[in-house]
Formats: C-alpha cells, sequence, structure tokens
C-alpha cells in the first residue's frame, strides 16, 4: 500500500495530495522527529523535461535560502531510486491549513474586510521575498497557493503562501532562457512574454482577491482593454475597488511597483479623504459620516423643527391636560379606593411624556453610531445630556444588512397604509434599527446612502427582507 512507502529510509507516506505530469505531492511522517511533513517528489517518466528539473531544484535552493514564518521551511532533498518512484524528492514542513480553493469550492464567501486582511498578510510576505538581494518572484500565486489556517477571533486566520515550484530570481530571469510559467487567469502580460519582475506577483495576488470578492475565476470574467472587469458582480468599497483595479493594470507603469507601495496604499487609500467621506450624501442632509479604516462613525443630528409637530404638540397638550385632570379628580377619591384608579391612568401618562420626549427629541436629540475593530454601540443624547439608552455588541457579530424600502400595505377596511423605509443593523441576534421618519431620518435618500456607506465599510451585502 501506498502508505507504507518509506522514502529515504525515514519519511513514511500518509496520503497523496496531489498529482499532476510527472509530479507527486505527499504527506508524510518524519520517523525521525515523528512530525507531519510535505514531501514533493519529481519522477523521471515518459514526459520528463530538463526545465521540469531545473525548476525543480531551484524551488529546493530558493526554500533553503528563505526563512519566514509564513513560507513553508526547507527541510530535505534527496534522490529517489525506488521500485515505485525514480527521481528527486523535496521535504517541507507541513501547515495544517486548506487553501482559499479549497475555501471557495466548498461555498465560502469573504467579506471585504477579510479580503483585505487576506491581502495584507500576502502583501508583507511578497515584501519579504520582493526586497531579497536578488529579489524573489513566485510567478504562480493563486488561490490554490495561498493556505489560510482556522479564524481566531477577530482575525480571518493566519495566511500561507506555498507552491515555489515556479520561482525565479530577478538575475535568472535577466540571465539565460526564460521560460513562461504560471496560470491563466492569473498571470499579467508580461509573464506570457517570459518577463517577470516583482509587480508580476502583484497582478496575480489582485487576481487571485478578484476571485474571493466575485467567487469566479477571474479568467472567466470579461476583460476589456485587458483590464479585469469585476465591479458589476462585486459589492466592494470606491476605495477597494480603485485599489484593485491598480493592482491588476495590464500596464507595469501603471501598476504598483512594489509590495511596499500596495500595503501602504490599501491601509491608507489615496483616492479620497479618510476622514469625512461623504461621496454620495444627498444634498441638504445633515448626518454626519466619518470614516477610516479603523472606525466607522456617524451622527443623526436632531432633524429641527417640522410643521407636523405643532399638531403632535397641540395634541400632546391636550392629552396631558385630560389626563392630569382626570388624575387630580380620582386622587380625590378616599385612599385606597383611589389607587386602582391611579395605577390605571400610568399607561396614559407614558403615552403622553412619549409624545413630548419625540418633539423634545427631534429638536435637540441625536444619535451617534460608532462602529471599530472591536464593536458596533449606539448612543443617544439629548442637548449635553447622554440618555442612559447605550447599547454595544461585538463587532464580529455584525453579519446582516437588511433594507426595507418604502411600501404600501393594506388595513383590513381595503385602506392604503405606508410603511416608512427602514434598514436594519444584525449582530447575531440583536439588532439596530433605523427607519424614515419625522424624528429622525428625514428621507428614504438618507437611509439608502447610510445602508451603501455601512455595506461598504463592513465588506456586507445589503439583503432584502
Amino acid at each position: 500500500m501506498m502508505n507504507r512507502e518509506i522514502l529515504a529510509n525515514r519519511y513514511e507516506v500518509q496520503q497523496q495530495l496531489g498529482k499532476k505530469a510527472g509530479r507527486r505531492t505527499f504527506l508524510a511522517t518524519d520517523l525521525v522527529t515523528g512530525k507531519s511533513v510535505i514531501v514533493k517528489l519529481l519522477a523521471f517518466s515518459n514526459d520528463f523535461e530538463w526545465d521540469d528539473l531545473k525548476l525543480f531544484e531551484r524551488e529546493a535552493q530558493t526554500l533553503k535560502s528563505l526563512s519566514h514564518p509564513h513560507i513553508p521551511a526547507y527541510l530535505d532533498y534527496f534522490e529517489v531510486n525506488s521500485s515505485r518512484y525514480k527521481g528527486f524528492a523535496l521535504v517541507q514542513t507541513y501547515i495544517p491549513a486548506q487553501t482559499l480553493e479549497q475555501y471557495l469550492q466548498a461555498g465560502r464567501k469573504f467579506t471585504e474586510i477579510e479580503v483585505k486582511e487576506i491581502a495584507k498578510a500576502v502583501l508583507e510576505i511578497l515584501k519579504y521575498l520582493h526586497e531579497l538581494n536578488p529579489p524573489v518572484v513566485h510567478r504562480d500565486i493563486k488561490p490554490s497557493n495561498i493556505l489560510l489556517g482556522e479564524r481566531s477571533g477577530n482575525s480571518v486566520g493566519s495566511v500561507y503562501l506555498i507552491d515555489f515550484g515556479s520561482v525565479q530570481t530577478v538575475l535568472a530571469a535577466e540571465g539565460g532562457t526564460r521560460t513562461v510559467v504560471g496560470t491563466y487567469g492569473y498571470m499579467p502580460q508580461e509573464q506570457f512574454g517570459g518577463r517577470t519582475v516583482p509587480a508580476s506577483d502583484l497582478y496575480s495576488l489582485g487576481a487571485t482577491l478578484i476571485y474571493l470578492v466575485t467567487g469566479t475565476n477571474p479568467a472567466d470574467l470579461p476583460q476589456k482593454d485587458f483590464r479585469i472587469q469585476f465591479q458589476q458582480v462585486a459589492n466592494l468599497s470606491p476605495n477597494f475597488a480603485k485599489w484593485l483595479e491598480q493592482i491588476t493594470e495590464p500596464s507595469l507603469e501603471k501598476r504598483f511597483s512594489t509590495a511596499t507601495q500596495a500595503l501602504r496604499d490599501l491601509k491608507q487609500p489615496q483616492y479620497a479623504d479618510t476622514f469625512a467621506l461623504t461621496v454620495g450624501k444627498p444634498a441638504g442632509s445633515k448626518i454626519q459620516l466619518t470614516k477610516n479604516e479603523e472606525i466607522l462613525e456617524i451622527i443623526i443630528p436632531p432633524v429641527g423643527f417640522q410643521s407636523s409637530m405643532v399638531f403632535v404638540g397641540f395634541f400632546a397638550i391636550a392629552w396631558n391636560s385630560h389626563i392630569l385632570l382626570w388624575t387630580i379628580d380620582v386622587l380625590s377619591v378616599p385612599f385606597p379606593t383611589n389607587i386602582p384608579f391611579a395605577l390605571f391612568s400610568l399607561p396614559f401618562w407614558g403615552v403622553g411624556f412619549s409624545m413630548i420626549y419625540r418633539i423634545f427629541s427631534s429638536l435637540f436629540g441625536s444619535t451617534k453610531i460608532h462602529i471599530d475593530s472591536q464593536q458596533i454601540s449606539v448612543n443617544y443624547q439629548l442637548g449635553k445630556w447622554t440618555i442612559p439608552r447605550r447599547r454595544s455588541f461585538s463587532r464580529e457579530n455584525i453579519d446582516k444588512l437588511v433594507y426595507t424600502p418604502r411600501y404600501f400595505t393594506k388595513d383590513s377596511d381595503g385602506d392604503k397604509t405606508q410603511v416608512p423605509a427602514k434598514l436594519v443593523i444584525w449582530a447575531g441576534v440583536e439588532k439596530f434599527e433605523f427607519d424614515v421618519n419625522t424624528f429622525t431620518i428625514k428621507s428614504e435618500a438618507e437611509l439608502e446612502w447610510l445602508a451603501r456607506e455601512l455595506s461598504d465599510w463592513l465588506g456586507i451585502e445589503i439583503t432584502s427582507p
């Protein structure tokens, strides 16, 4: 049986992980250390080419020279001459994680925040590789060559770059023959011509991220002037969409030239003012929205005086005056007979005070929504006084944005009743509701704008009920 085969009298094969022309990848146990390892085998076969051996030896030499916690470490290299295989084997550390391709095939959806985390992690690895002397270019970055560990707290999980079988140093590219390697859909134009530079890896990373945000292989997406057209099928914030456009620029001159530059622009977008971004804000709206990479804050100020308040005010005065006179009459009844009547008046007082509170809140009340990496909180203020109704929940629990446009419904008499637009932020089983009314958000356009901004920043699609 295959899982009994022992290579170099040391590595006991447990299972085959991958197979392609002349190559095998095994999960094995190192009988000396007892640890799991990866054994990559290049076998001599009918379709064997010397270029394959050259790339295989280059992979071994490159891994041997690398030292990075998110790249598999070189362990061993030896010739194989067994009854089953003849060729060469490379042994490297085993990382217990799935590839992005496996997650995608299993139906996992990635939010914009998660995709950005993955992008930053891979860019940090590329920064290390590209700043070596000479620079090391991976040449085959794609979802199946990026591992993602289990989610940890607010982190998407540890990210690893694997399979250096196509690796090339810049010096090797400048001298000697050029070998075209890579995967269609993830290769920039210059790579098709056999020219590879560090920015080529950036394009491949961008194409990989486009796969994550669209769920479609970039080779299957339409192209215009060699640019991948992903915007129509991805719900992304404007800044991140522009960043993806730049990292996948067909022209080397217009693409990010270094991982450092791409990383800096991802962390601090240069496309807009990140401290008071109000793109798409309806004209005349007084709602304040502030956002950057760390926080999103929305302040809904008092709507001010509205003509409808006149009727509500007069009705509140009449209602409370009537309840006051009725309560005075009730309290004049001998004790304890008056107690049940007094208690009976409490709900009516509640309605009266709620009408007064709504008028005061529309004139002087404001709502502040604050979201950061840890939590979402909503605070209410009446003038200078904070109302003790603060609500907060863990940010990682925010999993759904539901927007309901204005619609009409019929009552039991067949009369139409308008139901105002509503936005609900779901955090697990808890929810925050905002709707269009006289006392907080004036218009449906404002609510739509807030829904879009929240969706962009959180990386969560807006859904309908």
